[in-house]
């Protein structure tokens, strides 16, 4: 399962935000089934993070949206924009 996009940042958040991407990444990366996880900065826009992920199978991808809902990068991220596209 593959996910890829980006999300824009709100201001106000990005301070908080970029703090925790670091962890977010290292505890996405130690998920079970997690083949890729890669975030990055936007080279023009500093609000704008690009993402791609890709995940054993649905299963692993569902486990990962649960665990991202009740973590803390969950809750910092609430405001943020996400554009993404999902293919299996």
């Amino acid at each position: 399962m593959i996910l890829q996009g980006y999300i824009i940042i709100p201001d106000a958040d990005l301070k908080e935000v970029n703090s925790e991407l670091d962890l977010h990444i290292k505890l996405t990366l130690g998920e079970p089934r997690c083949l890729i996880f890669e975030v990055i900065h936007d080279q023009q826009n500093p609000n704008k993070l690009h993402v791609y992920e890709e995940f054993v199978d649905e299963h692993a991808f569902e486990y990962h949206q649960n665990r991202v809902k009740s973590s803390k990068w969950g809750r910092v991220t609430t405001r943020v924009e996400r554009h993404y596209k999902i293919t299996h």
